[in-house]
């Protein structure tokens, strides 16, 4: 499912990424990691600890990314999902894997790991997105990932880009907001819209839909009784399917920062090893 290009969500961007070593010495070595900027993630691993790679990845390269999952609401939930991958044996939702089996590829064993991982809660809910940056690397998992996770290939496209709609396509731009966002109604409740508040809107293209984060769940999750956080649902104004995930980061855009620091990525990396 999902275009070759794929899309990626406004907004900041947490990936997890697969490593592969192509030193004839460590080859088929991986590694798994978490970043805020793949490009130069991959060159600080192939320079070596002195200009910020893992020491598990120091003097073993050259190092490729060969594949991203991205799509996480924020670098907490990235680098679980990081986490999760790295140690599969010590997470209890991944209990059902199992070790690396005898003869299993180390590249494998991953590969095999998130392809449960996308099928477990709470990943399983998320508006992720899985690109092979070297498409010449590619395998299908053993099991396919939800039709909500779109398949992609190539770099992600740049920060900003529009989020992906499920019935038609997105304008290159994003849905043009009334000046009076303070003196808006909820579509759904007809109370109000706060100057403290960022209602949801609908990223189709000349849909008016603006409505409280609360109120919008409620009617999203008719259709999923018992659960807490909808994944998907119908737009009460233009009636395409959108997918929550996607509602939440367009409303994020415009409170979040859009530049990053190296120090960042370096903070929450140190966290982890």
């Amino acid at each position: 499912m999902g275009p070759a290009g794929g899309a990626v969500r406004p907004g900041r961007f947490y990936g997890v990424y697969l490593l592969y070593c192509l030193n004839p010495r460590h080859r088929g070595r991986v590694y798994v990691g978490f970043t805020v900027n793949p490009a130069r993630r991959v060159q600080q691993h192939n320079g070596g600890r002195k200009k910020g790679g893992a020491w598990r990845t120091s003097g073993r390269g050259p190092w490729e990314m060969v594949l991203i999952v991205h799509g996480f609401p924020s670098a907490v939930a990235a680098l679980r999902f990081e986490w999760a991958w790295q140690h599969p044996q010590a997470s209890r939702r991944l209990a059902h894997v199992g070790r690396r089996l005898r003869g299993e590829a180390a590249f494998a064993f991953h590969l095999r790991v998130l392809a449960h991982m996308l099928r477990v809660p709470p990943w399983a809910r998320l508006p992720l997105t899985l690109r092979w940056l070297r498409p010449d690397f590619r395998q299908d998992l053993c099991l396919p990932p939800p039709p909500h996770v779109p398949l992609a290939f190539g770099p992600p496209p740049p920060r900003g880009s529009v989020p992906r709609c499920h019935t038609s396509p997105c304008a290159d731009t994003e849905p043009e907001l009334d000046p009076g966002t303070a003196e808006a109604c909820c579509t759904l409740c007809a109370h109000l819209l706060q100057d403290e508040e960022h209602p949801l809107c609908c990223p189709h293209p000349g849909c008016p839909l603006r409505a409280h984060v609360i109120c919008l769940a409620e009617e999203f999750l008719r259709e999923e009784p018992g659960q807490l956080l909808p994944l998907e649902g119908q737009c009460p104004s233009c009636e395409n399917s959108v997918l929550w995930g996607d509602l939440i980061w367009l409303c994020r855009k415009g409170t979040e920062e859009e530049e990053e620091s190296e120090s960042e990525e370096e903070h929450w990396t140190d966290m982890l090893e």
